[in-house]
């Protein structure tokens, strides 16, 4: 037991070493000018200003993008925008009328073109589509967001599981409010298997601080289990509970990332007993060739220990694959277990997946096929 916390430790602090040793640098200047390419391009359809010229000036009832606008900007990082730039709207499911300027620029010219178009939204509170790394199994990340995420966490033993449905709400450019809404099944000591609602959650989420240069991005969040589960079916707690946490995600170079999150939970009774958890992951993004599927495997370390002198922490390491299944990329299945470090006696290999749905891209029949 011991041994497992030492590992654990000593991975964290590897993982922490690293992070520091390889913080993303500022770009240097370009020496492409952006902003007389963007003229040339994209300025006929796109405006000058960026907000969109209308469909009467255009001859076609496609509305278009206001880059002004920083909700819309600042969302999807740079290498998407590069994406749909170089081949064309069809190669994210959307509509042809964006053409293909890849045979047109060059890598370096795209890559101006869409600097200067960032550009347009001059609200630096709006954190960069780049600090929005992938979504762990457990560490919260930091970056706010539009999604809604179906999870599944269940003992390899079948002895008790649950299903989440958990919907976020961005509001404003740092905050997000969350509904949580488990199932939950559960076998008794008489060996019989209950089903129903677990305790319903709401959450906020504030993004407090960003580094767009340095890659970093902070936030806390605070969340309220409402005992809504029946307690004595083992389907929920018989009292509300809380958590509060603090939340980081450092993006690394070749997008590899690393991500944590410490957290305080527990009942809200003064007497009750609180629990602390450490949770880090660190993980790396490839796209397949021809701007096709995103693959992220991910490595999560969990710990967690009763608030109590003389109580013994647990250890997980949670190996986990993300894969894009739409062509938007708006639609994300993961799947991966929770293996036990310590205590294998009494603590069961969970079975992990979720299905994620940026819903902010696009319906969930939308963006499966180029038009």
């Amino acid at each position: 037991m011991r041994s497992s916390f030492n590992i654990a430790l000593a991975t964290i602090f590897v993982l922490l070493w690293f992070t520091s040793m390889s913080l993303p640098t500022a770009r240097s200047a370009s020496p492409v000018d952006g902003a007389a390419l963007y003229g040339a391009a994209c300025a006929a359809c796109h405006g000058s200003d960026g907000r969109g010229r209308t469909p009467e000036q255009l001859g076609f009832d496609l509305p278009l993008p206001d880059f002004t606008d920083c909700s819309f900007n600042s969302r999807e990082a740079s290498a998407d925008w590069f994406t749909l730039t170089h081949e064309g709207g069809p190669v994210r499911a959307f509509s042809p009328i964006m053409p293909a300027f890849g045979s047109a620029l060059s890598r370096e010219e795209i890559e101006a073109v869409v600097e200067y178009t960032k550009e347009f939204c001059t609200d630096a509170s709006w954190p960069r589509g780049e600090l929005n790394l992938p979504r762990a199994m457990f560490t919260e990340k930091a970056y706010p967001e539009d999604e809604a995420v179906l999870t599944f966490d269940y003992a390899s033993g079948g002895a008790d599981g649950q299903s989440t449905l958990i919907w976020e709400k961005r509001f404003g450019a740092r905050g997000q409010l969350e509904l949580i809404l488990p199932f939950a099944s559960a076998q008794d000591a008489a060996g019989e298997r209950h089903h129903g609602i677990g305790d319903i959650a709401i959450g906020t989420k504030y993004a407090f601080a960003h580094n767009f240069q340095g890659g970093r991005i902070w936030a806390v969040g605070a969340e309220l289990a409402l005992p809504t589960g029946d307690a004595q079916r083992g389907l929920g707690n018989p009292d509300a509970g809380g958590e509060l946490y603090l939340a980081f995600g450092q993006a690394l170079p070749s997008d590899a990332f690393i991500q944590s999150r410490l957290l305080v939970e527990g009942p809200l009774r003064s007497s009750a007993t609180q629990e602390a958890a450490l949770q880090l992951v660190v993980g790396k993004t490839w796209i397949a060739p021809e701007y096709g599927r995103s693959w992220t495997p991910m490595l999560e370390i969990i710990g967690n220990r009763e608030l109590e002198q003389g109580v013994d922490g647990e250890w997980s390491l949670v190996p986990q694959l993300q894969v894009s299944l739409s062509l938007r990329q708006h639609v994300l299945l993961s799947i991966g277990a929770s293996l036990p470090m310590d205590h294998r006696d009494r603590r069961d290999t969970r079975v992990l997946a979720y299905v994620l749905w940026d819903w902010y891209d696009g319906g969930l029949s939308q963006g499966w096929r180029k038009e």
